[in-house]
């Protein structure tokens, strides 16, 4: 998918800290670039996380797939592209892209599937995400 298809992107760069003994991108980080973007992509539609939390909403992460197609190293830079769905009544999905710059190599695919708990602890989608995952109702 080219860049400008995607509801939003990042650019980021690895740290030297967040490589392993082989001098990769540990798998691990690889969420935290993920959640780092997905924090930056609600932060701009103007939802923000910690707000949530303090109303008693907690958004979570209940599915995590992640296929890696190629390292990054230290100093790399590149793109997470971002694109959020409905994925059931209940859930909502991030569908996650990472690329290698310049060249835009393939590095990562990913769904994330998360929900919104209420104060009560059951899963309740928001109305600002409603809004966001219904453009145009």
């Amino acid at each position: 998918m080219p860049l400008h298809a995607y509801h939003f992107t990042a650019e980021m760069s690895v740290r030297d800290y967040e490589c392993d003994m082989q001098g990769i991108v540990n798998n691990s980080v690889y969420q935290n670039y993920l959640e780092h973007v997905r924090h930056l992509y609600l932060k701009q539609v103007g939802i923000d996380f910690s707000e949530y939390t303090r109303q008693g909403i907690n958004l979570v992460v209940v599915r995590a797939e992640l296929d890696y197609k190629y390292p990054l190293v230290s100093s790399d830079t590149f793109v997470v592209g971002l694109t959020f769905c409905r994925e059931s009544a209940l859930k909502f999905a991030f569908y996650q892209d990472i690329f290698r710059l310049p060249d835009l190599k393939p590095v990562l695919k990913a769904k994330i599937i998360g929900t919104a708990l209420n104060q009560r602890g059951r899963p309740e989608i928001p109305e600002a995400f409603a809004v966001l995952l219904n453009p145009g109702h």
